[in-house]
């Protein structure tokens, strides 16, 4: 079937028309969405008893379940929006996003997950403290887990008010941060209610939304070309003005390969220490379950990930990259426009609602692992010194996700209009500074101390947050933080990772090789047994 782009250009006009002033049916779909996600958590939330339930789902989740729930919160709006829209424009460069962040997962799976899940109880902290000193190890863990949690957060709040324009056509600051308090607000009763179970609940349907969504529009691209990808390629060529250079690399990075690798390294090795995509593997009751999980995640994501590909090539053939571009949201716009190409306002109007249902989950998944943190690491074994109950804990958990939900909802009204790509740079540029190496020192390295964790995790945080303050993204350029009238960054790069993962790995090695007190082998050979059996998995985790 051969596609008439005679008209492509005479409907931007129309097309936007339609994108800002159709947010009837969009917000109908949302409501939707609300209504049937909340009907579940309430239900969920009636065999929430224990901490064990409230934080890791009671572990009842099987690994068919845990892996939707996976995909659901490792595939943000960034993953269905921004590459899209990145292939759309920079065509293969565009694609290296989707290819970072598979290969970042499978790095996940392979090297922590399911020893992570097999050492640990509720948090990522327990298992970085399972054989060294508690309370310095606990509150280290717990900062740099905040730290992630709260700029991912802070970016996805403010990326949600970003999206209003180009979803809802709405404008204006005042509704752009009514949206941000809203996706707030639901965060925190669905965290309150639910708990874990809840927002597992909430993950898998959007995992489901998600992918169908993406599949469905997959093949409907292909259907309009005969089932022929090639001729998805050949259209995309022939509608941007770059010509056949949209299939090749360097239209995004060329000249720039050493900010891409410094990027790539942060987004790659980030993965594996971002605390609420491992926290997700605590809530299956075995470890095969939680393998199983494993399996069907890879493909869901990995498949998520292709699909991305024909959406992006897509949307450049039927929508154009001028019209993407020119409208709301810009690049942010390729995957709604092409809804609208493919099946008009109906399915935009799905395209909308997912693109929101896919914040609203991640934000929940990223609320539940804070509360965790702060009530179990910080509260539990710092400040009480292990002496509390687990329904204390709970009652401190939920008075942690109001606080950082009313916190996260100010941020996200702060920084609306403003670049936010530091907030996103900076959660994977800590994880991978602070919070790996410090993970993959625990588990694989024997003679690893508490000295060498802490001063890994604190100096692997200083030196991203003070590399990412110095950087171009903050000051010095035309799409900077505070602009190029402000001018104090002296580090060349976009994203830290290049130097302060490395920086992270060293800290840790130098405070292992120079403590003078050497860690309980006992513990150590303990701990080796337990990630690569599971066994004593649900036990407490003290000592």
């Amino acid at each position: 079937m051969n596609i008439d782009f005679a008209h492509i250009g005479t409907v931007l006009a129309d097309t936007v028309a339609v994108v800002e002033n159709n947010p009837i049916l969009n917000i109908s779909i949302f409501i939707a969405f609300v209504c049937v996600t909340m009907f579940i958590v309430v239900r969920a939330s009636k065999n929430n008893k224990s901490a064990a339930d409230y934080y890791a789902g009671g572990r009842s989740f099987s690994g068919t379940q845990n892996g939707f729930a996976i995909s659901g919160d490792y595939l943000s709006a960034a993953s269905f929006l921004g590459i899209v829209g990145a292939i759309a424009i920079n065509g293969y460069d565009g694609f290296l996003y989707s290819i970072g962040f598979l290969v970042a997962w499978l790095v996940a799976l392979l090297l922590v997950a399911e020893l992570m899940r097999n050492t640990g109880k509720f948090t990522m902290a327990d298992v970085l403290s399972f054989r060294l000193k508690q309370r310095p190890v606990r509150m280290a863990a717990a900062t740099t887990t905040l730290a992630v949690c709260f700029f991912y957060l802070l970016a996805q709040m403010a990326g949600a008010g970003g999206l209003v324009s180009l979803l809802l056509g709405i404008n204006d600051k005042v509704g752009q941060s009514l949206v941000v308090a809203v996706v707030g607000v639901l965060m925190i009763v669905y965290v309150l209610i639910g708990g874990m179970k809840g927002t597992t609940w909430v993950q898998i349907i959007k995992a489901w939304l998600l992918i169908g969504a993406a599949f469905a529009m997959t093949l409907w691209v292909l259907a309009l070309n005969g089932f022929d990808f090639s001729q998805v390629l050949q259209h995309a060529m022939d509608a941007s003005e770059k010509g056949a250079a949209v299939l090749a690399p360097g239209l995004q990075y060329g000249g720039k390969e050493i900010d891409f690798l410094s990027l790539g390294m942060a987004l790659v090795l980030g993965t594996a220490g971002l605390p609420h995509v491992l926290m997700r593997f605590y809530t299956v009751p075995t470890a095969k379950e939680a393998r199983k999980s494993v399996v069907w995640s890879i493909w869901l994501i990995g498949a998520f990930y292709i699909f991305t590909l024909v959406l992006g090539y897509g949307a450049a053939a039927l929508v154009g990259p001028e019209v993407i571009q020119n409208a709301p949201g810009k690049v942010n716009s390729a995957a709604p426009l092409l809804a609208l190409q493919l099946g008009g306002p109906v399915l935009l109007g799905f395209v909308s609602a997912i693109a929101f249902a896919t914040i609203l989950a991640v934000v929940a998944g990223l609320a539940i692992t804070a509360a965790a943190s702060f009530a179990h690491d910080i509260y539990g074994s710092v400040i009480k010194k292990g002496k509390t109950d687990p329904e204390t804990e709970v009652k401190v958990g939920k008075v942690t996700v109001v606080v950082l939900g009313v916190i996260a909802i100010a941020g996200g009204i702060g920084v609306q209009g403003q670049n936010i790509a530091f907030l996103v740079a900076l959660a994977f540029a800590v994880a991978a500074s602070a919070n790996l190496p410090t993970i993959l020192y625990s588990l694989y390295w024997k003679k690893f101390t508490t000295r060498g964790a802490v001063w890994s995790m604190y100096g692997g945080l200083a030196s991203s947050l003070l590399l990412i303050f110095f950087s171009p993204v903050v000051s010095g350029t035309p799409t900077s933080l505070f602009g190029e009238g402000v001018n104090f960054a002296w580090f060349p790069l976009q994203n830290p990772g290049i130097v302060s993962i490395p920086l992270g790995f060293f800290l840790g090695w130098l405070g292992s090789v120079t403590a003078r007190e050497k860690e309980d082998p006992v513990l150590a050979a303990e701990m080796e047994v337990r990630s690569l059996t599971g066994h004593g998995a649900e036990a407490a985790v003290e000592h």
